[in-house]
């Protein structure tokens, strides 16, 4: 028995509720109606410059046509996809589209307007510029500034807890556990910073790139102005100079920081983990969920695990598409038009992270208790402590130690070492009283520097 009909993808099945909102740019439909808007837009811009003998457009007329757009729905989408049964191109069934629209509002004088001069990929690189960057500032970036958000706020309210490092897996000098996710709010900031430096580029400049169609039917006519100004009126900037294709860099530039981004929240993703498996973070059980079919105790850390296969499945995609759209056989070639429809793929999994990290970070808790007792259990971190004051205390002329690193090393290196045994070695030691009684006073909990000060640099 056949099943019916079912979404291939788990972004439109089991995860469509985190995604949804990405569908209302990066879809089939999204492209469609951004370009009906581009089609729409380059009409009024001819109407409004009166080339071609064309007369400017009353204020009810602009606006009936702008109402094409806005008033896009499911019947336009399902039209659409009747013009495409027939036409077998999805930019001609646009075309089609529009000037029947035309007919219906009595415009039908202007028809010959629609599509003027174009090449689809006019069409097609402004729309994708258009959807792209809504998705981005509307839907992707908002979520991960909330993530970045509540980082920060951890970060504050840990700033001052210590914790034990882990260097190679090994005890280091310790931090403070509000210091260890400003790195990561750190981190996501500067990508944010880069994310507001994108540009989106869009070229309008007919079949090979050279105005040639557009010259033959005005030569009077400054094209290149022309191109610019109505590329920039719909937000974007301007590509002067392209082949048949806008060459696509931008795309690249972006998705290959969204992927960068998308590492540094993995990184993320695999600390909580190791420190939830460590004990040093708790998570919160979240009432009738379960852990496990046969281990009632257990609660998983399973967001976190999502969102790092999600944020692996994001990369591969927009690794991919960075690497394929920068290239064009010779004037063009249409690996991009396949690519591009899979935009959609690679930022709807990294916002499904994204919605996995913000759920995870909602429902776990720090275990001070575990991390005092990590801290305790390790004193021998404090032998670099030791060993820099000594070095200090010789270069002052007050102590004759030969090799300083060497004494600690022979004391601490794979041993556990308690504070009694290392107050008995500092006691020893041929340093001034001063630097003695500062090191006597040291433990491992209060050995975190500056840790709590470099908070300072997220908390705003």
């Amino acid at each position: 028995m056949s099943l019916p009909t079912q979404p291939l993808s788990p972004l439109d099945g089991r995860y469509q509720g985190a995604v949804a909102a990405l569908g209302e740019h990066l879809s089939e439909a999204g492209l469609n109606r951004a370009r009906v808007h581009i089609e729409i837009e380059w009409l009024l811009y001819l109407t409004e410059h009166e080339l071609f003998g064309a007369s400017k457009l009353e204020a009810g007329q602009a606006e009936a046509l702008r109402r094409v757009v806005a008033e896009f729905g499911q019947e336009q989408i399902e039209q659409l996809a009747q013009y495409e049964r027939t036409t077998r191109h999805d930019v001609k069934a646009v075309e089609y589209f529009v000037r029947d629209r035309l007919a219906e509002l009595g415009l039908g004088g202007i028809a010959e307007l629609t599509h003027f001069a174009c090449t689809s990929e006019d069409i097609n690189n402004l729309s994708y510029a258009l959807t792209v960057r809504a998705a981005v500032a509307e839907v992707w970036l908002p979520k991960l500034r909330g993530v970045v958000e509540q980082l920060r706020a951890l970060a504050i309210e840990h700033r001052a807890l210590p914790m034990l490092s882990l260097t190679h897996g090994q005890p280091a000098t310790p931090s403070t556990f509000g210091k260890e996710f400003a790195v990561v709010v750190h981190r996501l900031e500067r990508q944010l910073q880069q994310f507001e430096r994108i540009e989106y580029l869009g070229k309008f400049s007919g079949a090979t790139g050279t105005f040639s169609a557009h010259l033959a039917a005005g030569p009077e006519l400054d094209w290149p102005t022309i191109s610019r100004e109505f590329v920039t009126s719909l937000g974007l900037d301007w590509n002067p100079l392209t082949t048949q294709i806008e060459s696509h860099d931008w795309q690249a530039e972006l998705y290959t920081r969204v992927a960068h981004t998308n590492r540094i929240l993995h990184n993320l993703a695999t600390d909580i983990w190791t420190y939830i498996s460590m004990g040093w973070i708790t998570q919160i059980p979240v009432a009738g969920a379960t852990g496990s079919s046969t281990m009632p105790h257990k609660i998983n850390p399973i967001r976190f695990e999502n969102a790092e296969a999600n944020l692996e499945l994001s990369s591969a995609v927009l690794d991919s598409l960075a690497a394929t759209l920068v290239t064009s056989r010779l004037q063009r070639d249409l690996t991009d038009s396949s690519a591009q429809r899979n935009i959609g793929v690679g930022f709807g999994h990294s916002l499904l992270a994204l919605d996995n990290i913000s759920r995870g970070l909602g429902e776990i808790a720090v275990n001070a208790t575990a991390l005092a007792a990590e801290l305790d259990g390790n004193w021998e971190v404090l032998g670099e402590a030791i060993q820099t004051v000594v070095r200090a205390e010789i270069t002052a002329g007050r102590s004759s130690i030969s090799d300083p690193y060497a004494l600690l090393k022979e004391l601490t290196r794979g041993r556990r070492v308690g504070a009694e045994d290392l107050a008995e070695f500092v006691r020893g030691l041929d340093i001034g009283d001063e630097a003695k009684q500062r090191l006597l006073a040291l433990t491992p909990g209060g050995y975190t520097g500056l840790a709590e000060q470099l908070v300072e640099h997220v908390a705003r």
